[in-house]
């Protein structure tokens, strides 16, 4: 399994969005132009109280109390010469910029220090959570029972909260054993689910014939935490030695994608299942969908990590019309593309957890 890079190292100062720039940029040279005009017009006008806008200013993109402390001091230097250059103007109005500059500057010190403090917070319950995850979530093998596997795993922004997603890959005596899911929730509750429904699947793909019934017993497995509206969407895949078929059970996930020759389609059973933990809405047996699984033929497990990712006009991305223009490519190859381009897709930053298992029938 590979990782995309992680956040940024902690109490590293952000950088501005690319739309926020210019409008700083535009700020400082108003604000350079109001003193220029103080110095240069009437003396009887002063514009000494726009000084305490260089502090606010200063305070953006910056983890360090410092930076609007010294600019805020810089400022309050400069009140002094245009008190000087503004004779006209009552004493009391530069008393009062000079007030507001302290103020300001102040306020803008204390903000950072806030916003720092939080931001290391809530990282060090996103490490702990992602040290958790990463620790269950083993390596997938890229070769067994005559398919070939990747998987990529993508971790969401640095202020977004660590998600449920897992996945698993088992050779069993019913050939190979597959789980993608996504738990309802974040954090280290989602966390502990992940847990327990690995834990399951990893008994149960071993001594369970039927994909039905390792369904069933994650859903009693999920059911017995208890834990209030808490549920997981999952899809099961089994391929059988040598049979030329995929059994695929879903339980309320997104449908796998079908790359064969070139074309892609949703492989939709016609009577999907509920999450697990909610089986007892629509009581009954699972249902397993059998479909052509050739040599050659790739399916493509995913999250709505990946399909939920928006562009910058809030559009999402569109996972089957980016997988029908690639080429044919390995598993490996193929996640790496679609990773790189959500990530150009979203400009580089992930809302939600994306993972990716991607399962090809080798060529004899």
């Amino acid at each position: 399994m590979k990782r995309d890079p992680g956040p940024e190292v902690p109490g590293a100062a952000p950088a501005l969005p690319r739309g926020v720039r210019p409008l700083v940029v535009a700020a400082y040279v108003l604000l350079a132009a109001a003193v220029a005009l103080d110095l240069a017009t009437n003396p009887s006008l002063t514009f000494s109280p726009v000084l305490a806008t260089a502090p606010a200013l200063a305070s953006l993109g910056t983890r360090s109390a410092r930076v609007p402390l010294a600019t805020g001091l810089i400022a309050m230097l400069l009140v002094a010469p245009l008190a000087l250059a503004d004779p006209g103007v009552a004493l009391p109005v530069h008393l009062t910029a000079g007030a507001t500059v302290l103020a300001i500057t102040c306020v803008s010190a204390a903000n950072v220090v806030l916003v720092s403090t939080r931001e290391r917070q809530l990282l060090r319950s996103r490490s702990i959570a992602e040290a958790a995850q990463r620790a269950l979530l083993r390596p997938a093998p890229e070769r067994i029972g005559g398919l070939r596997i990747a998987v990529r795993y993508a971790s969401a922004a640095a202020e977004a909260r660590v998600g449920g997603d897992l996945y698993e890959v088992l050779g069993t005596p019913y050939g190979t054993r597959l789980l993608l899911g996504d738990v309802r929730g974040k954090g280290l509750a989602a966390v502990e689910t992940a847990a327990d429904v690995l834990g399951t699947f990893r008994e149960a793909a071993q001594v369970e014939p039927g994909l039905d019934g390792v369904a069933r017993r994650l859903d009693a497995t999920v059911v017995r935490r208890g834990a209030g509206e808490e549920f997981v969407t999952a899809v099961l895949v089994g391929v059988p030695v040598g049979d030329g078929a995929a059994e695929l059970v879903d339980c309320g996930h997104l449908p796998p994608l079908l790359w064969r020759a070139g074309e892609v389609a949703e492989i939709q059973s016609p009577t999907p299942d509920p999450p697990l933990a909610l089986r007892q809405l629509d009581p009954g047996p699972y249902h397993v969908l059998r479909t052509p699984f050739a040599p050659g033929d790739t399916l493509v497990l995913y999250t709505d990590g990946v399909t939920e990712a928006r562009d910058a006009t809030g559009v999402f991305y569109p996972l089957g019309e980016r997988l029908a223009a690639l080429p044919d490519l390995t598993p490996g190859q193929l996640a790496d593309r679609i990773m790189a381009d959500l990530r150009d897709y979203t400009g580089g930053e992930l809302a939600d957890d994306a993972a990716l298992l991607i399962v090809r029938m080798e060529r004899r």
